[in-house]
């Protein structure tokens, strides 16, 4: 019964996880691509969900442009039904010093944006219309919301993919704003894809925050710590989620009928709602793309 295929990045754990089983659930149709970087741990996922004749396992280390590359070619060649959807929902918090991709980006803007740049560059030729592109953002890019983590400083893409030897490494300041990047990112591909009248839509996803994510993994001992004494407390706050939740919530996007052709769209949980100011800046759009396109195509190997 598969005959179109789901891209899922980062689907072994977490968020991406529960996406991948909410759409095996929902529509037998589907066939789950995860794009994992380790793919051992990619096996046990196929194992955990059950459903090994519905998925496929492939290699996709978002902080080396080559293996994206390489991905997207893989993709191409695995005899996969009509790709439909792409999530790209992976995504890291780095607090212990500053961290570089095998390209020489500094690794939570390398990760979290421009990794999957390259991938749904890679990808756009081979999606099938009507196709759906979903990013998985955060609440955290939003400086009007509180979310106790530091507000996004976007100078230039540039500064976020080279910083300065000297300057002070804020690895949760890097991280909310590596998801302003994914907001503004949406906007300047729906524009650049006519706002669905090339047969495609593309969404941002707001997931809430998730106690049980293993955003935490990067964190001190006494960082883990306080991080699970506090997190079961944070339930009561608005936009709090579990993992199941927001993984229904996400596939949704991704393949329920009732979204067909919504694009251009941030959604907090299942409902659309305004982003940040700064998301909608299309200067700050057009330089991340600029950017974005250098940084993939000058340093990868074809």
């Amino acid at each position: 019964m598969n005959n179109r295929s789901v891209i899922i990045t980062g689907a072994n754990t977490g968020l991406g996880l529960e996406c991948a089983r909410a759409i095996l659930a929902r529509d037998e149709s589907w066939h789950i691509v995860l794009a994992v970087r380790d793919v051992s741990r990619g096996a046990a996922a196929v194992a955990e969900l059950g459903a090994p004749d519905r998925c496929t396992v492939l290699a996709c280390d978002l902080a080396s442009l080559a293996s994206v590359h390489a991905f997207t070619t893989a993709v191409a060649a695995a005899g996969l039904p009509a790709l439909h959807a792409v999530v790209c929902n992976a995504g890291l918090q780095v607090v212990s010093g500053l961290q570089m991709t095998a390209d020489g980006v500094e690794i939570t803007f390398g990760v979290n944006h421009l990794g999957h740049f390259a991938l749904i560059e890679g990808l756009r030729a081979q999606l099938v219309a009507p196709a759906r592109i979903v990013m998985v953002a955060s609440g955290t890019h939003d400086p009007k919301k509180f979310t106790g983590m530091p507000h996004p400083r976007y100078t230039t893409a540039e500064a976020l993919a080279h910083p300065q030897p000297d300057e002070p490494v804020d690895g949760r300041r890097r991280y909310t704003t590596s998801k302003l990047c994914n907001v503004l990112y949406t906007y300047e591909l729906d524009r650049r894809l006519d706002h669905g009248g090339a047969g495609i839509t593309v969404t941002a996803f707001d997931p809430g925050l998730m106690p049980a994510s293993s955003l935490s993994r990067d964190y001190t001992p006494l960082q883990q710590v306080v991080w699970r004494t506090v997190s079961p407390l944070l339930r009561a706050l608005p936009n709090v989620n579990s993992l199941t939740t927001s993984g229904t919530r996400l596939a949704a996007l991704a393949i329920d009928p009732r979204f067909e052709g919504v694009t251009g769209e941030y959604f907090e949980g299942a409902k659309p709602i305004r982003s940040s100011a700064q998301s909608y800046d299309t200067a700050l759009a057009r330089d991340l793309w600029e950017t974005s396109a250098r940084l993939t195509y000058g340093n990868i190997t074809r």
